[in-house]
């Protein structure tokens, strides 16, 4: 697995906070999904005035911490949330999300791009929360990101991978940039197959959170981006269109 920002992730796996039926069944969850880094928002870890406590359970992960901009819509709201963000958490790391379509919760591109330049100028590491186009991929790495998040589908839809082949040609242009399916995962097939791709992580959240057993669907996708990612460096074969047949015939016995 590639380096994100020069660190090695334990896992290949990154899990949200959000959602969850009980501070109790997140921790379980994490626990048991053995994944190497949590994301969280800065309104999360605020709300009801039990940000402290949430904030000493995430610590008690023992995890990476990778704050998020979520709900923001403007460069500047984006920005602003950042450096909050960064007192609160003590990372450089950042999660990027400048939000343009209300009901698909598509970023807006071009703030994203804004935002991810005048983060990276103030010492972010930016992680952009972005589509699979690949001129977007190309300001974003220019702004100076290291890593690109492009959407699996509509964040907390479960719809999986809409656009294989987007996805793939990302995969296949960017080979030496780490890439992080994020958003619309919802099964841990979702998560073998963007592994499968070549992906070096999946973000997900909903698919944990809500589900009706949380900690089992954490084990299961712990299990699915393991699995993915050793298929992908088995090299797998390619698909045919005929069938080949796995049998030799040679020695096969002919009756005349």
């Amino acid at each position: 697995m590639k380096q994100f920002y020069g660190v090695d992730l334990p896992n290949p796996l990154m899990l949200g906070t959000a959602q969850y039926p009980s501070p109790a069944i997140l921790e379980q969850a994490f626990r048991a999904s053995g994944a190497g880094v949590a994301t969280v928002s800065l309104r999360r870890e605020g709300a009801g005035g039990t940000g402290q406590a949430f904030w000493q359970m995430i610590a008690d992960l023992d995890v990476l911490i990778l704050p998020n901009t979520a709900g923001c819509h403007t460069v500047k709201e984006a920005v602003t949330t950042a450096h909050m963000a960064q007192e609160v958490f003590g990372t450089k790391w950042i999660k990027l999300e400048v939000i343009g379509h209300t009901d698909s919760l598509q970023p807006d591109v071009f703030a994203l791009v804004e935002a991810a330049r005048i983060l990276t100028e103030d010492g972010f590491e930016v992680f952009p929360y972005t589509t699979e186009d690949l001129i977007v991929a190309e300001r974003l790495l220019e702004a100076g990101c290291e890593v690109l998040m492009p959407w699996g589908a509509p964040i907390g839809s479960g719809r999986g991978l809409n656009n294989t082949y987007g996805l793939r040609a990302m995969r296949a242009e960017f080979s030496d940039i780490p890439l992080v399916v994020d958003a619309g995962i919802g099964l841990p097939s979702h998560a073998a197959a963007a592994m499968e791709m070549g992906y070096d992580a999946v973000l997900l959240n909903t698919a944990v959170a809500r589900a009706g057993d949380p900690v089992a669907m954490a084990q299961a996708m712990m299990g699915a981006v393991n699995a993915g990612r050793m298929a992908h460096q088995a090299d797998p074969i390619e698909a045919r269109d005929m069938a080949e047949a796995s049998t030799p015939v040679i020695g096969k016995a002919f009756l005349s």
